[in-house]
């Protein structure tokens, strides 16, 4: 069983704070959570292969693709519903 200075202290470990409630509570959890690993310890998995993923999924990329506009930058600038000046949209301050 849990304690409540070990409840605290792996508390602090997960950087976590804790009332006085929450440590009675989460001493008897802690205690069942390692209860049920020791039973995972009685399995034998001498003869089993390690695997780090089951389901067979792999990440797919596409390639990047460069790809040129094939609109000139006036026509980009007269697509904009905001104020153009010196070839450049004008914007709202914001600072």
């Amino acid at each position: 069983m849990f304690d409540s200075d070990q409840v605290r202290h792996v508390a602090k470990l997960a950087r976590m704070h804790l009332s006085d409630e929450e440590v009675a509570k989460f001493g008897p959890q802690l205690s069942n959570i390692l209860k049920y690993v020791d039973i995972l310890n009685e399995c034998d998995t001498d003869n089993v292969e390690c695997t780090n993923q089951v389901t067979g999924l792999e990440n797919v990329m596409d390639e990047d693709i460069v790809v040129t506009s094939q609109s000139t930058p006036e026509e980009l600038l007269a697509c904009s519903e905001l104020p153009v000046d010196s070839n450049q949209i004008r914007v709202k301050r914001i600072v």
